[in-house]
C-alpha cells in the first residue's frame, strides 16, 4: 500500500472529490443491506403463510427503490473517484513533459526515446489505476466487508465465525501474490520500454534498413524482442491469474461451511429459513470485497512499480538553471571566450568517475566583435560543435567563462540568453507539420510575408513554391518528404526569422551545393549588419569571408586569423583549402 502514501500529495489536493466519492461508497454499502433483509423477510412470510399481495408489492417497491438509488449513487462516486484519477494522470504527464524539456542534453545521451515514451504512457496509466480503481477497491472492500460482516453477526455470530474461518488463508495468499507481482510487472514494463524503443528506431531508420536490405533481420530482431515482452507479461499474467481462482475457491469454502452449519442451526431451531437465506445472500455480497481485495493488491503493486520508474525520472537533476540574481535582459555585444578546460560529464550510467570524463576543449581564448563572422574549422571531433553549445549553455564550463556583452553568460536568464541565439544544428530536425509552421516555430502567428522573407534569405522560397501546397505542404515526420539540402535551408530560415543577435550555423551548409552556399552567405552578409554570425564547417569556402577563423585540433586552437592570414601560414588550414580547391576543379572538369 506504499503507493497510497506516495500519492498523498494528490489525495490532499483532491480531498473534496475523494471524500465525496468515499462517503457515497459507504452509503451504498449500507443500502446494499436492504435487499437481502427484504428477501429473508419475504421467505419467512411465505414459510409462515402470512405473505399477502400488498406485502409482496411493498417488498418489490423497496427493492426497486434501493436499486435506483444505488444506480445513481454509483454513477456519482465513479465521476468523483475516476475523474480525480484522470486528473492525476494529466498532472503527472504534464510535469513529466515539463521535466523532460528542462533536462540537459547529457540526459538524452543516456536515455532512449522509446523508454521515455513508455514512462509517459504505460507507467502513468498504471499509476492512474492505483488512484482510481485502487482507491475504489480499498474503501469498497473495507466498507462493504465491515458492514456486511456486522449484519451477518447480527443474524448469528456463531455462523459468521464459522463462515469466515478461511479468510486468513486468503489474506496470506493475496499478500504473497502481490509481492511477486511487483517484481514481475517491473520487469515486464522494462521489456515493453525496450520494444517501444526498437519500434521507434526502426521507423525512424526505415530508409537505412531498406537501403541495406536488412528488413528480414530487423523483423527477426523485433520478433525476438516481442517474444521477450510476451514471456515477461505471461509471467505477470500467471501471477495475476492466481487471484480470482484463489478468492473464488475460498469463497466456495465459506459458502459450504455456511450452508452446512446454517442447515444444522435451522434444523435445531436456532435459525429460521429466511434468516439463513438472508445470511447466504449477505455472504454473496461479501464475495465482492474479497475479489476487490485481490484486485487491490494487483492494481497497487502495478502502480507502485510504475511510480518507482517515474520517480527515477523526476530524480534526474536539472543542472543548467538560472542564477538566483539572473539578469532579465537579452544579451548583446561582443563575445569573449576564456575557457581553460572543459570536459563532458560522464554520459554512461555506470561506475564511470569524473576522472574518466572526456577532455574536449583546452585553452580556448578569443573574442568576437559584435557584427563579425566567426568561422570554426577542424577535423571531425575537434570540438567545433562543443564550442558553440557552451555559448547556448547546453553545458556549463566550470573552468573558465564566456562573456556576452558586459556579463558572463551564466548571469543571464537562460530563456533570454537563448532568445538572442538562432541555432541551426548539424542534425536538422523538422516537425511533422507544414513548412510555414516549421519556419515560424518561434512565433507561430508570424505573417506569411515575413516567413517568405526568411525563406528567401535561406534560398528555399522557390523550392517551396514548387511543392503541391506551397508553404502549407506537410513535410512528414522529421521532414522526411524533403531532401537533405531543403531541410537544412528550412532550418536556416527558421533561425533567420528570429533575427537573432547571434546566428550559429553548425555545419548546416554541408548538404547544399557550392552555388547555393554562396547565395545564402551573400544574403547573410547583406541582411545581418551589426549581427554576429558563427559558422562551423568542413567546407572552408563557407567561412573564408569571416573576420576571424579558428582551426581546432583535439580541442585546442592551433591556428587563428583571417583567410588571407591563414593562407600565409604553413599548416592544416592552407593544406585543406588547397585540397578542396583541387577537388572542386576536378569535379568541374568531370
Amino acid at each position: 500500500m506504499k503507493i497510497f502514501l506516495e500519492l498523498m500529495w494528490f489525495f490532499k489536493q483532491e480531498k473534496k472529490a475523494y471524500l465525496t466519492g468515499v462517503s457515497i461508497l459507504l452509503f451504498v454499502a449500507l443500502l446494499q443491506l436492504i435487499p437481502p433483509r427484504i428477501i429473508g423477510w419475504v421467505v419467512d412470510e411465505i414459510a409462515t403463510g402470512k405473505l399477502t399481495s400488498k406485502r409482496l408489492t411493498l417488498g418489490v417497491l423497496l427493492l426497486f427503490t434501493a436499486a435506483i438509488v444505488m444506480y445513481l449513487l454509483r454513477f456519482v462516486w465513479r465521476l468523483a473517484i475516476f475523474g480525480s484519477a484522470a486528473r492525476l494522470a494529466r498532472i503527472t504527464r504534464a510535469r513529466l513533459f515539463e521535466h523532460f524539456t528542462n533536462l540537459p542534453m547529457s540526459f538524452y545521451q543516456r536515455k532512449r526515446t522509446g523508454d521515455l515514451m513508455a514512462h509517459a504512457t504505460n507507467d502513468i496509466s498504471a499509476v492512474q489505476q492505483s488512484a482510481g480503481f485502487g482507491v475504489l477497491s480499498l474503501f469498497d472492500s473495507i466498507s462493504t466487508g465491515i458492514v456486511v460482516v456486522i449484519t451477518m453477526m447480527a443474524i448469528d455470530w456463531r455462523l459468521t465465525i464459522v463462515a469466515l474461518i478461511p479468510m486468513p488463508i486468503m489474506a496470506l495468499l493475496t499478500n504473497y501474490y502481490g509481492g511477486k507481482l511487483f517484481k514481475t510487472f517491473h520487469h515486464a514494463q522494462e521489456a515493453f520500454s525496450d520494444m517501444n524503443d526498437r519500434t521507434q528506431e526502426s521507423i525512424n531508420g526505415i530508409k537505412v534498413i531498406k537501403s541495406f536490405g536488412q528488413e528480414k533481420e530487423d523483423i527477426a530482431a523485433f520478433v525476438e524482442q516481442s517474444e521477450d515482452v510476451l514471456a515477461k507479461n505471461y509471467r505477470v499474467a500467471k501471477i495475476d491469474g492466481l487471484f480470482d481462482p484463489t478468492i473464488s475457491f475460498i469463497s466456495g469454502i465459506c459458502f459450504m461451511l455456511s450452508l452446512g452449519y446454517g442447515g444444522y442451526l435451522v434444523v435445531d431451531g436456532a435459525l429460521s429459513v429466511g434468516q439463513l437465506v438472508s445470511f447466504t445472500t449477505y455472504l454473496g455480497l461479501l464475495v465482492w470485497p474479497m475479489l476487490a481485495f485481490g484486485f487491490l493488491f494487483n492494481v497497487v503493486e502495478r502502480g507502485h512499480a510504475s511510480y518507482d520508474r517515474i520517480k527515477a525520472l523526476f530524480a534526474e537533476e536539472v543542472d543548467i538553471v538560472d542564477a538566483p540574481d539572473a539578469i532579465d535582459d537579452v544579451p548583446s555585444g561582443d563575445i569573449h571566450y576564456q575557457i581553460n578546460h572543459f570536459a563532458y560529464p560522464a554520459t554512461v550510467e555506470s561506475e564511470q568517475s569524473e576522472s574518466e570524463a572526456i577532455m574536449v576543449l583546452e585553452n580556448i581564448h578569443f573574442q568576437i566583435e559584435k557584427g563579425d563572422t566567426l568561422g570554426i574549422v577542424g577535423k571531425t571531433g575537434a570540438g567545433k560543435s562543443t564550442l558553440v553549445k557552451l555559448l547556448m549553455r547546453e553545458f556549463d564550463c566550470t573552468d573558465g567563462t564566456i562573456k556576452f556583452g558586459d556579463e558572463v553568460i551564466t548571469k543571464y536568464k537562460i530563456k533570454n540568453l537563448r532568445s538572442a541565439i538562432g541555432y541551426v544544428p548539424q542534425d536538422n530536425f523538422l516537425f511533422s507539420t507544414t513548412i510555414k509552421e516549421n519556419i515560424s516555430f518561434s512565433c507561430i502567428e508570424t505573417p506569411i510575408e515575413e516567413v517568405r522573407a526568411a525563406a528567401r534569405l535561406a534560398n528555399i522560397d522557390t523550392d517551396i513554391l514548387t511543392l503541391p501546397e506551397g508553404y502549407d505542404t506537410v513535410v512528414g515526420e522529421r521532414g522526411v518528404s524533403l531532401s537533405g539540402g531543403q531541410k537544412q535551408r528550412v532550418s536556416i530560415a527558421r533561425a533567420l526569422l528570429m533575427d537573432p543577435e547571434v546566428l550559429i550555423l553548425d555545419d548546416s551548409l554541408s548538404a547544399v551545393d557550392a552555388k547555393t552556399e554562396e547565395i545564402i552567405l551573400q544574403n547573410l552578409r547583406e541582411n545581418r549588419e551589426n549581427k554576429t554570425t558563427i559558422i562551423t564547417a568542413h567546407r572552408l569556402s563557407a567561412i573564408k569571408h569571416a573576420q576571424l577563423i579558428l582551426v581546432l585540433e583535439a580541442g585546442k586552437i592551433t591556428q587563428s586569423g583571417t583567410h588571407e592570414q591563414l593562407m600565409q601560414m604553413d599548416g592544416w588550414y592552407r593544406d585543406m583549402y588547397q585540397r578542396q580547391q583541387l577537388e572542386a576543379l576536378v569535379e568541374m572538369g568531370g
